[in-house]
């Protein structure tokens, strides 16, 4: 049976509350008067060269994010299906695109006095999260009549190689001149620098924090940290996020220190590969909890640390971290990272989240997770869902399926 669970609150989530809304009041203030440029930007897009030049940059995907988590989703889909978007495609494109054709967004009421999403001067994307980004931002460029700008990532990347790097830094330094006359600005190496060994230091940061997770009992939880992501993601680049992680890292470190754990006498600690279920995270993380379950390391939170990155060399460093990245990998490269996480996190069990519409972030259809539990012996559990569309979830069967799962480790 499920037990109460007792909540720890972090204390710098009141700090990352205030910088997440002056990042949105910031871009609001700016789509209004027009007194600095937006750029929109793919989640793992170049969003450095962006800030180099001068743009506020805006993720749509973090809004994405948000529809998912105010559970608004399945309300906005409908209206992306009827111009013609597959339900079975990105449930963040359909629910965006569906929001925006409704004339609403969450923004509204988490921040008053911001009606809309801010509107672009320029979009810009990667392809290494999927092909939806660019259809995605194609319909903004197409309703909006603005310069869509984008690199084409390759896919199943196994040594990230000179000729990849090449072929994404040539892509990238492209961008320089239609974004200088975008912006107005000229392009100054200087400040890509400057912006770069920000992103760097942020990124390292990042990565301390997730790693506290490796202590014994957890100081912290994956449902925790897709919240606390949130500077890593949209403030990449910035002082703004590096402050913040200089911040959260000493409280979750102290938190190590003292042996304050998360879940409550923590007794299974469980990976977690692919994405968030939004709309279910706090549930999820009390459910975990009852279990005397920890989730102490994924995937999905670790896909934003860029260790490659050197303001010495910007564009070739900026197109290696983002080539390197988990999603664009080989089956052969995600096993071996997987494998090395199970082992530094000490976990009994992984979690596979099967999203029905982002069949790039799942890794349970081509034979996995079989293969991860045949060599490691490490028992794994596939939970059918998605995203954002919670109607693709079931959530008493993911309850009974994780109970008998969890009820596994504890006979083994």
């Amino acid at each position: 049976m499920a037990e109460e669970v007792r909540k720890k609150e972090i204390a710098a989530t009141k700090e990352m509350k205030k910088i997440m809304a002056q990042h949105f009041y910031e871009l609001d203030e700016a789509s209004k008067t027009k007194k600095r440029k937006v750029a929109w930007c793919t989640s793992v897009g170049p969003a450095e060269l962006l800030r180099a030049m001068g743009f506020l940059v805006y993720f749509p995907e973090n809004h994405g994010a948000i529809l998912g988590a105010t559970r608004k989703a399945m309300e906005y889909i409908p209206y992306a299906n009827r111009v013609g978007y597959s339900p079975d495609i990105c449930s963040y494109t359909t629910s965006d695109i569906g929001a925006f054709l409704k004339g609403e967004t969450p923004l509204s009421k988490a921040y008053p006095g911001i009606t809309c999403v801010p509107k672009p001067d320029v979009l810009a994307y990667n392809t290494n999260q999927c092909r939806d980004v660019l259809d995605w931002f194609s319909f903004y460029g197409r309703e909006w009549n603005v310069p869509v700008l984008g690199i084409s990532t390759p896919r199943s990347v196994g040594a990230v190689t000179k000729d990849y790097v090449e072929d994404v830094s040539g892509q990238m330094k492209a961008m320089v001149k239609p974004l200088e006359e975008i912006s107005g600005r000229k392009f100054d190496p200087n400040e890509l620098k400057r912006v770069l060994a920000l992103s760097l230091e942020a990124t390292k940061l990042w990565k301390a924090c997730l790693f506290t997770a490796a202590a014994k009992p957890s100081p912290v939880t994956f449902f925790d940290m897709t919240i606390h992501m949130g500077p890593a993601v949209v403030m990449r680049g910035t002082e703004e996020a590096v402050a913040y992680y200089k911040l959260l890292l000493p409280e979750l470190q102290e938190r190590v220190k003292n042996k304050v754990a998360t879940v409550e006498e923590e007794k299974y600690r469980i990976y977690w590969d692919g994405m968030p279920i939004w709309g279910k995270l706090r549930e999820h993380a009390d459910f975990f909890g009852s279990l005397k379950a920890s989730i102490v390391a994924s995937t999905y939170c670790n896909s934003w640390i860029f260790e490659a990155f050197d303001p010495s060399d910007s564009f070739d460093s900026m197109a290696r971290a983002y080539t390197e990245l988990f999603i664009v990998r080989t089956d052969e490269v995600k096993e071996r990272y997987i494998t090395e996480m199970l082992k530094t996190f000490s976990c009994d069990g992984i979690i596979y989240h099967d999203s029905k519409t982002c069949p790039n972030n799942s890794n349970a259809r081509y034979g996995m997770p079989q293969r991860l539990t045949k060599k490691t012996g490490i028992p794994h559990l596939i939970i059918q869902g998605d995203l954002n569309d919670l109607r693709l979830f079931s959530e008493e069967q993911a309850k009974t399926n994780i109970e008998a799962f969890v009820e596994g480790i504890e006979e083994k």
